[in-house]
């Protein structure tokens, strides 16, 4: 959906969540890239990309530390957003798991009975728990690989196992965010909101009915309806 000219628009996401955001995802994907030929002899052409096999590892660690920041982003310039996230996340009812059934005929036939969701709905919520689930998985097990002699060899071993399962697991979440954030209808409104900050009003009603009627009771919405009769 596109904003009318001259919308209103309301403040959704704060500069410390939307950096959060942005550097996972383009450490997640610099991690995937210079992951590749250390994965599998099929992608060694990259190696002098990267400086040979030791300027890949050395680029996959620094990455790797900059994949483990965001939580801190959020916990020291946003917390009022890591707490908002996380509630809101681990808040499920009865509209949310209607979503699932309803999102399908949206997505693909346009279909409008979706039930009201939340600051985030059912399927961003869904995200940011794989997220969570997978992005301890790939730390956990990154930090066994990155200093393994302090390991057992069957620690090791697992930890192999737990980074490829976490890693394919991150790599379907991701492609799905993706391709949701860029195909779906309101996708221009949606990706607004994580590189701006702010969403327009109509989006807001349409996508987030339950958050929409929030901001309608705190007064940081006006009703067009309301506006009419002040008139």
């Amino acid at each position: 959906m596109k904003a009318q000219k001259n919308e209103q628009m309301v403040h959704r996401f704060n500069k410390g969540f939307i950096v959060s955001h942005w550097v996972q995802a383009i450490s997640f994907f610099a991690l995937y890239i210079t992951a590749l030929p250390l994965y599998t002899d099929f992608f060694s052409f990259l190696y002098p990309v990267f400086g040979g096999p030791e300027g890949a590892r050395l680029l996959h660690r620094i990455f790797a530390v900059f994949f483990m920041l965001p939580f801190f982003v959020l916990l020291i310039f946003d917390r009022q957003g890591l707490v908002n996230w996380t509630k809101r996340i681990l808040t499920w009812k009865k509209n949310d798991f209607s979503f699932f059934l309803a999102f399908p005929k949206e997505f693909f036939v346009g279909n409008d009975k979706v039930p009201k969701q939340d600051f985030f709905n059912a399927g961003e919520k869904l995200n940011s728990l794989l997220i969570i689930v997978t992005t301890l998985m790939l730390i956990g097990s990154g930090l066994i690989l990155w200093f393994p002699a302090n390991f057992s060899q069957s620690v090791v071993q697992w930890g192999i196992t737990i980074h490829v399962v976490g890693f394919s697991l991150a790599m379907l979440t991701v492609v799905a965010h993706i391709f949701l954030s860029t195909f779906h209808p309101n996708s221009k409104a949606s990706l607004r909101g994580i590189i701006k900050g702010d969403v327009p009003v109509s989006y807001a009603k349409e996508h987030h009915g339950q958050w929409y009627d929030e901001l309608v009771e705190k007064g940081e919405i006006v009703e067009e309806k309301k506006k009419s009769k002040g008139a």
